[in-house]
């Protein structure tokens, strides 16, 4: 039987084939090493529905750094950034994503999460570390109720064996997250500070929210539940003795006013 040419591992077109081969092989390696930032920056707007906005994204998809913004969304005038640049790195392993997140405005040690794809959706693991510190006026950028109340002070975030898994419509928590929001100002009152809050998540089959005051004016409580699709939460708010003329406008727009209270209710 005579061979073809193009199936004869002795013709002299072989070669090339072979180096054809190669290159597109060490291409779409190259485009894999070096994809930059800029594609990841999509692939979190578009996740995100415009919540999470990387402006000015620098270096690659594993190793960048940019201006995050946290906006109201496609549409939406709202948005707040950082007052440093976000830095990550992303390491591959057997078990997913390993990713590092620095900003030297709010994180003393680089923020461990670890990423993986399964059939029941993602899997977020965060690392337990040192608290990180974040700029309450980055929630004006959510837009409504965060950007008429346009809060200011410190949030300060603790983690311990923070798990979130699923999807968004139906998201799973394991853990505990913790936020103090320290000497918190609005821009509805001239009470400075009008107080400090304490927020704990706690994982579990039906998540749950606690909301407590630690001190200040404006005196906060409540509790909600995480229903997988949304947060329910119930709370009120009052004043100390002598701080209602000055808190009473921020009381009026919170809740639903019942005499010297305000009902919260979300969900």
């Amino acid at each position: 039987m005579t061979r073809t040419p193009a199936t004869d591992p002795l013709h002299p077109r072989a070669p090339w084939a072979w180096a054809g081969a190669g290159l597109l092989a060490g291409g779409a390696l190259a485009l894999l090493l070096f994809a930059p930032a800029r594609w990841l920056a999509s692939a979190v707007g578009w996740v995100t529905e415009g919540r999470v906005v990387m402006q000015a994204a620098r270096g690659t998809v594993w190793r960048g750094s940019a201006q995050w913004v946290l906006a109201g969304g496609s549409g939406s005038r709202d948005a707040v950034a950082l007052p440093s640049r976000l830095s990550w790195r992303v390491q591959p392993g057997l078990q997913g994503l390993r990713v590092a997140l620095h900003a030297s405005c709010c994180t003393p040690e680089p923020l461990g999460v670890n990423l993986q794809a399964g059939w029941h959706g993602l899997r977020i693991a965060i690392d337990d570390g040192a608290p990180s510190h974040w700029p309450a006026a980055l929630l004006a950028g959510l837009g409504t109720p965060w950007n008429t109340v346009q809060l200011d002070g410190r949030l300060q975030l603790t983690t311990r064996g923070l798990v979130l898994q699923g999807r968004p419509q139906a998201l799973q928590m394991q853990g505990q997250a913790e936020v103090l929001a320290l000497d918190m100002t609005s821009s509805l009152t001239t009470l400075r500070p009008m107080g400090s809050y304490r927020l704990t998540l706690e994982g579990g089959p039906v998540p749950t929210l606690r909301l407590v005051t630690l001190a200040g004016g404006l005196q906060v409580t409540g509790s909600g539940q995480w229903r997988g699709t949304g947060l329910q939460f119930s709370g009120e708010a009052h004043t100390e003795p002598g701080r209602e003329a000055v808190l009473a406008h921020l009381l009026n727009l919170i809740g639903r006013r019942e005499g010297a209270r305000s009902i919260i209710t979300l969900g």
